[in-house]
């Protein structure tokens, strides 16, 4: 059983700093895919940002380009958003996502429970 813990969102002022922690348990974490999405009210749940197996490639979106970082820390089996110069349309519950294994004939994504970020304005 795949487990995600998410942690680190609260609330911050326009321009501030964040860092989400994402704790996967279960199984083996650099067979995963990893990913942040984020889903404010009366939006869709979006790709954040995605990082493969090892680090080596990453996805970002365009409204957070040059703002986020997404990496992973495969020996602690955690993987980590950091969010500088923040504005309040980031503001949204952000979900850790495991998408694996690798090499599997099923791929199957796994969710965390959220974590709410508030940027005041």
């Amino acid at each position: 059983q795949v487990q995600l813990v998410e942690s680190g969102g609260g609330l911050v002022q326009v321009g501030g700093s964040l860092r989400l922690s994402c704790v996967v348990s279960g199984d083996t974490f650099s067979n995963y895919v990893m990913g942040w999405y984020r889903q404010a009210p009366g939006k869709e749940r979006d790709a954040v940002a995605t990082i493969d197996w090892s680090g080596g490639s990453t996805y970002y979106s365009d409204s957070v380009k040059g703002r986020f970082t997404i990496s992973r820390d495969n020996a602690r089996s955690t993987a980590y958003l950091q969010m500088n110069i923040l504005k309040p349309e980031d503001t949204a519950i952000y979900y850790c996502n495991a998408g694996g294994p690798r090499g599997a004939l099923m791929i199957s994504n796994y969710w965390g429970q959220g974590t709410q970020v508030t940027v005041s304005s």
